[in-house]
């Protein structure tokens, strides 16, 4: 019994001095696991999501409207076909529902060059035509700005000298990229005047260096995406036909 007991309080005093020693992390290792094709599906697992991955895959591929032409952004240099599409589905799905809201309506939209992800190309429109030309979250958010704010965004389109999508603005510059006209839905800009521009939300947040709407009078959140609104107005449209106009030019 006393071995039995030395044992038992030999173990006790180890177990001590291990509780007080403190632990350091030293080292932490990892390994790279690729996942390619080799990797067989579970039989079981595919078997229970086939029906969903089908269902989907059959939404997606729903067609909606007809195109008539491939669009690209790189079209025309101060503004595009397919940006003029997207703005312009952007206050058409947009502003009824703002304005049921709110009881005002859009006085013009603001999107960016780098948000139109894909081509539209010729032939059958399907809503994984949105998803490719959209595929990000962003949703539509309406900020009140006054006017002397809107000459923010001119100052931004004209020194940027890209085609950012627009609707309901209307800029025209000279050769050297002073503007010689600028007018919301053909009146011009009053500094007094609260304007309320629609974009996404991550826009509004800064992105594209788009810092102006930062100070504003309001913000209103539609809980509606930018995808969802091209999807809607593809659902209205037989044909889709957009044209490069004159909403931002340069006069030379």
């Amino acid at each position: 019994m006393r071995f039995t007991h030395f044992i038992f309080l030999l173990n006790f005093f180890i177990f001590l001095g291990c509780k007080q020693e403190k632990l350091h992390l030293t080292k932490i290792e990892g390994k790279q696991i690729q996942i390619t094709d080799s990797l067989s599906p579970n039989p079981e697992i595919d078997s229970f999501i086939k029906p969903f991955r089908n269902h989907i895959q059959k939404d997606l591929d729903s067609v909606l409207a007809y195109s008539v032409n491939t669009y690209s952004k790189t079209d025309g240099d101060l503004n595009t076909a397919i940006g003029n599409f997207m703005a312009d589905a952007v206050y058409s799905e947009a502003n009824p529902i703002f304005n049921s809201r709110t009881g005002k309506n859009i006085d013009m939209v603001l999107l960016n060059h780098g948000g139109i992800r894909s081509i539209l190309s010729k032939g059958n429109v399907t809503k994984r035509t949105a998803f490719q030309l959209m595929p990000f979250e962003n949703s539509v958010v309406v900020v009140a700005l006054k006017g002397s704010q809107i000459d923010s965004i001119v100052h931004y389109l004209k020194s940027r000298k890209r085609a950012h999508p627009i609707s309901k603005l209307k800029l025209i510059v000279d050769k050297d990229f002073n503007v010689s006209e600028a007018s919301i839905n053909g009146e011009s800009i009053d500094k007094n005047k609260t304007y309320h521009v629609a974009t996404n939300d991550y826009l509004y947040k800064g992105g594209s260096n788009m810092t102006f709407f930062k100070n504003n009078d309001s913000l209103y959140v539609l809980n509606y995406k930018i995808r969802n609104a091209l999807i809607d107005k593809f659902k209205k449209l037989d044909t889709i036909n957009p044209v490069i106009d004159d909403r931002f030019i340069q006069i030379k």
